[in-house]
């Protein structure tokens, strides 16, 4: 069965998107557009995202004016949005709307995977609602040199050092790459 994964761009100080949920901050930092191979598990066979990171990328990558570019992103992957609302779907993409716990949606997501690793792009309550269910195995995190003064957190929960344990950490570019494995509540 394979990982799931929070792999995220975050600021120094724990913020994942500034106070009007924009990524602009992580854009300007060199390589932060475009970023370097490793930042990122290309590999993942499935994407997952809350409502706030689909509709930011809907509305800054002009999707639905422009679907082409959500293969740029996206790839043929499925990518499974947890929301309560309807929202648009750019034409071709394979997008699956769940709502409710994440253990109901996890049986669909991981047959969507085929074995291979999801992807949990964003944000971090979702990726904290993961970790609550007990199905989050990876934290990677690209720290970016910047603060910021408010925003969406990078994990709006409390997690103790026993819950994680660094596997590797490098500098790549102007980030710093930590990768933690995550443990399960009961050690």
């Amino acid at each position: 069965m394979g990982r799931i994964v929070f792999d995220t761009a975050t600021s120094l100080n724990g913020w994942i998107a500034d106070e009007q949920h924009s990524l602009e901050w992580l854009f300007v930092v060199e390589n932060g557009e475009t970023p370097d191979e490793g930042l990122y598990p290309a590999d993942a066979r499935v994407l997952v995202e809350g409502a706030s990171t689909y509709e930011w990328l809907l509305r800054e990558q002009r999707l639905l004016e422009h679907p082409e570019k959500w293969a740029e992103f996206h790839g043929e992957k499925p990518v499974f949005v947890f929301t309560t609302r309807t929202l648009p779907v750019p034409a071709g993409a394979d997008v699956r709307f769940v709502s409710g716990p994440v253990l109901d949606a996890l049986p669909a997501i991981r047959d969507a995977a085929s074995g291979g690793d999801v992807w949990v792009v964003g944000g971090g309550d979702l990726a904290g609602q993961f970790l609550d269910a007990g199905a989050l195995d990876v934290l990677a995190l690209s720290v970016a040199p910047v603060a910021l003064t408010g925003g969406a957190p990078l994990l709006p929960r409390r997690v103790e050092s026993d819950r994680l344990r660094l596997v590797s950490a490098s500098a790549v570019g102007q980030f710093a790459r930590l990768v933690y494995e995550i443990r399960s509540s009961a050690g």
